[in-house]
């Protein structure tokens, strides 16, 4: 049992016994009880130094007066403590107020740091594995409602927040050339509507030589849709735009048209997505070799014409006279000709967006990577698991979670001030 030994204003000293009996396993979870012990005792504490001393205090034009001290149970990431404080009153009586819980930001009886790590648990797993994780992990046993309560606080503050506060881009050390904006899609399955698309955009910061130096990501649920998305990351560029003025900006996205429109808005160059764009090319080599053994000769024609696309100039051109001869052979199937016209429409569409060439031998992206991998990632990873179905308002949660804390520093920034004090 842990025992303070000595105590003033700011510090205390704390002394624990430890069993070191049987295996070396039994041997940690003594240590690990032991370090529960400790920090219960020592948070215990902590929280006690934000109570007032008992005095009047003033709210408004109302005086409050103590009615005593009042014991309550709070989680700690350590254990559960029991501290007494002061609850107060006006002399009308009705609701009272807790300086304690207050001062030292409690979240529905959790500690602020125990309320972060629920929270982050859960933007990375379900309600399940977080309480399997602080069993397993820290001997600590929470009822899936108590971490339910306290992400959907958390999450409910940090949705609210994100349309209204600016977060700072971390402070970067090389120099910022070029910067990419990109948006795009990934269905997640809604309870009573079924499929639905959550949107994604990245804005992401390179150097000279093309490094990836960070991403600030959004997610949006189905609930708020493209608009809503559009709106936030229209925000988010024209806050960097201000830190990076002369930054070379590109937008990068598949061929949507409506993201075309916003893309255009924001950045100074448009480039198509260079891997959306091999996808159609597969569909080009199968009406070159239709036959059931041209395998090889697709693949080695893909290959050569992938490597012209990115490095040669005119090779678009060339790419659309070759379709063009191959759309007037009769030989084709229908389905096979059907996927070469999209092919030829989407080409001759976008050809002023396929200038791979310049962009690699400027060091500049030609795909949007990034944004694919943070579909995947910021939404499938976590919302696509078997058997799940969300509510809009819970999958924005998670998105919202997960974007911050994949967002550099921006889930230290949210802790530090964003949660009321």
């Amino acid at each position: 049992m842990a025992i303070i030994t000595s105590q003033n204003k700011s510090k205390i000293t704390l002394e624990v016994t430890i069993d070191l009996k049987g295996s070396i396993m039994d041997m940690e979870n003594s240590i690990q009880d032991a370090s529960n012990e400790i920090g219960a005792l020592a948070t215990q504490k902590a929280l006690e130094t934000f109570d007032t001393d008992g005095s009047p205090i003033k709210m408004g034009s109302e005086n409050w007066t103590t009615k005593g001290l009042h014991p309550r149970n709070y989680q700690t990431p350590y254990g559960e403590i029991s501290v007494n404080r002061n609850i107060y009153q006006n002399s009308k009586g009705g609701k009272t107020y807790c300086p304690l819980e207050n001062s030292a930001r409690i979240i529905r009886k959790s500690t602020p740091r125990f309320s972060k790590q629920l929270s982050h648990k859960y933007s990375q797993s379900n309600v399940q594995a977080v309480c399997r994780d602080l069993k397993e992990n820290h001997n600590r046993n929470v009822s899936r409602s108590f971490v339910q309560n306290i992400v959907d606080w958390v999450g409910s503050i940090a949705c609210a927040k994100e349309q209204h506060w600016e977060y700072e881009t971390p402070k970067i050390d090389d120099h910022v050339t070029s910067i990419v904006v990109s948006l795009d899609g990934a269905h997640i399955l809604i309870r009573d509507d079924g499929w639905r698309e959550a949107m994604v955009g990245v804005v992401s910061l390179y150097n000279s030589k093309g490094k990836r130096l960070h991403s600030i990501y959004i997610g949006n649920s189905p609930e708020y849709g493209k608009k809503k998305l559009k709106q936030r990351l229209e925000q988010e560029v024209l806050n960097i735009k201000i830190k990076y003025p002369d930054a070379l900006y590109i937008g990068i996205a598949d061929g949507a048209a409506d993201n075309w429109s916003f893309l255009k808005k924001h950045t100074k160059l448009q480039l198509l997505d260079y891997y959306h764009v091999t996808e159609y090319l597969q569909k080009v080599a199968i009406a070159v070799y239709p036959q059931r053994s041209g395998k090889a000769n697709r693949q080695e024609w893909m290959s050569t014409r992938c490597s012209e696309l990115k490095h040669n100039n005119g090779t678009v051109k060339s790419l659309i006279a070759e379709m063009e001869k191959l759309a007037r052979k009769t030989s084709l199937s229908a389905v096979v000709k059907a996927d070469l016209l999209k092919a030829l429409t989407y080409f001759k569409n976008h050809k002023d967006m396929m200038d791979y060439p310049m962009h690699l031998e400027q060091n500049l992206p030609i795909g949007s990577g990034v944004t694919e991998a943070a579909c995947k990632t910021l939404v499938k990873q976590r919302l696509c698991c078997s058997g799940m179905r969300w509510k809009k308002h819970g999958a924005h949660i998670v998105l919202t979670l997960r974007a911050l804390v994949q967002s550099g520093d921006r889930w230290e920034q949210f802790w530090d001030t964003q949660i009321p004090i």
